[in-house]
């Protein structure tokens, strides 16, 4: 896929001073996070018939490893694959959601935007954070688009598990980072 350009920093993403690389990354991390749980309660907000509604529990995004125990670096780079893939996934769901039902409520829209941004930023922080000059660890999406859904409902459900699953990668990645970020020698409490 052809290489995206990274996208500036807001006030909200700049470094902040004194703090460590790994540290900024796992603060991105979270509020990825909580933007990503606010992008689902708006989404619930409006499919109401969701609140009632249990996940079917698979994982949309799944990593294999070679060792039984990642290094914190290893795992770091096993994150980076499955944010691919869930920008990916959220490419996909906002050009089918644009398709069958154009431009949604703006604070939905906007929110999107923002997550998607977010996604994007940690992607290269990710790659950043283990040192890859090489290029081989890439920050473009990582997904093919190809899902069937059956209709309408069908699309709101899948749309509705992309979101679940952009709220567990976003909390690993926090975690993950985190350990990166304690074993890099940070104390302070981000």
């Amino acid at each position: 896929m052809a290489e995206q350009e990274e996208q500036p920093l807001t006030r909200s993403e700049a470094p902040v001073p004194g703090s460590t690389q790994t540290g900024r990354a796992v603060a991105l991390a979270r509020l990825l996070q909580r933007e990503c749980s606010q992008l689902l309660q708006l989404y619930k907000e409006r499919e109401t018939f969701l609140l009632d509604h249990a996940p079917d529990g698979g994982r949309m995004v799944s990593l294999s490893t070679e060792s039984e125990e990642p290094s914190a670096e290893e795992q770091v780079q096993l994150l980076h694959s499955a944010l691919r893939q869930c920008l990916g996934l959220l490419h996909c769901l906002i050009k089918k959601e644009e398709e069958e039902w154009g431009k949604l409520e703006q604070e939905y829209e906007t929110l999107k935007m923002h997550v998607k941004t977010r996604l994007e930023r940690l992607l290269y922080t990710t790659r950043d954070l283990v040192g890859n000059e090489d290029g081989t660890l890439e920050v473009t999406p990582d997904h093919q688009c190809n899902e069937e859904v059956d209709g309408p409902f069908g699309l709101k459900m899948w749309t509705y598990n992309v979101l679940l699953e952009l709220i567990h990668w976003a909390d690993h990645a926090e975690k993950t980072l985190h350990v990166l970020h304690t074993e890099k020698g940070g104390t302070e409490e981000i």
